[in-house]
């Protein structure tokens, strides 16, 4: 048995993350806030499901709170399990400090925001008849990936790596980790119909593509491409490493923010 789980990248901020700790903190709001009413009501509710958004069917009246474009954005922060949530949030946060730290607040949140609706159409233009609902900050996510990896291929992410009774924690390339997930999203939506329930992989698919059309439209002119790498890959250590965190390897497999100081600006 194999087994590789994400942890932590060695790419160093400058400044706090604030819109990715708000995003987390409000999906994990959303979530246990889901958790006390009916699922099933809160997701025809709140998630976004193709045939209402093309007008090819309408929710009861119960069911139609908000209009249905807004259905869009309120999808971005439902979950359909601790799972989902968990794995979307670890994600998040391993690659969302970063990106905001690149591209400021406002820039950030729009990128998420936009890469979210953007991933939300794509899957309902694939299947536009479709009654069933979409939830997730997923394809929100998938954008940040995208984004990040135009501008950080090289940089090292730590893995913990299972294979049968042995256990590592390895760095990989981001390039790599995130070239493989996208060919994995790619090769699933390809092979999945186009009304087969379940993982939106056309959502993970468009938002990971917009990711990277809009890092290249928002990023700050100081913001460089494709940084080079300063540190070996595939660097390993014992599981017990864990404890010392990024300290274990070496800190910084890229340069700080990926930019040179910029005067303040209103899109910060």
């Amino acid at each position: 048995m194999i087994f590789a789980l994400p942890l932590y990248d060695d790419n160093p901020i400058r400044e706090t993350p604030v819109v990715t700790y708000a995003l987390i903190g409000m999906c994990i709001g959303a979530f246990l806030w889901e958790l006390g009413h009916n699922p099933d009501v809160v997701t025809f509710q709140y998630g976004m499901i193709p045939a209402v958004v093309f007008g090819y069917a309408e929710l009861p009246p119960r069911l139609a709170v908000i209009p249905p474009w807004a259905t869009i954005f309120t999808s971005m922060f439902l979950h359909g399990g601790w799972l989902h949530l968990g794995g979307n949030m670890l994600f998040l946060w391993i690659f969302g400090n970063n990106v905001e730290d690149l591209l400021g607040r406002f820039r950030y949140l729009l990128l998420y925001l936009a890469s979210g609706a953007a991933a939300a159409l794509i899957q309902a233009a694939v299947d536009p008849i479709s009654d069933v609902p979409m939830v997730g900050a997923s394809g929100a996510i998938a954008g940040v990936l995208g984004a990040y990896l135009v501008v950080y291929p090289w940089a090292n992410v730590h893995c913990f790596v299972w294979i049968v009774i042995f256990f590592w924690i390895v760095t990989v390339p981001a390039w790599i980790l995130l070239g493989l997930w996208f060919a994995m999203q790619l090769l699933s939506g390809l092979a999945s119909g186009p009304a087969t329930p379940g993982v939106a992989f056309w959502a993970h698919i468009g938002g990971f593509v917009s990711g990277v059309v809009l890092m290249l439209l928002l990023r700050p002119r100081s913001v460089m491409l494709w940084h080079a790498p300063k540190t070996p890959v595939f660097a390993s250590a014992p599981a017990s490493a864990i404890n010392e965190g990024r300290r274990t390897f070496y800190p910084g497999s890229v340069p700080a923010a990926g930019r040179s100081p910029r005067p303040p600006s209103p899109w910060n």
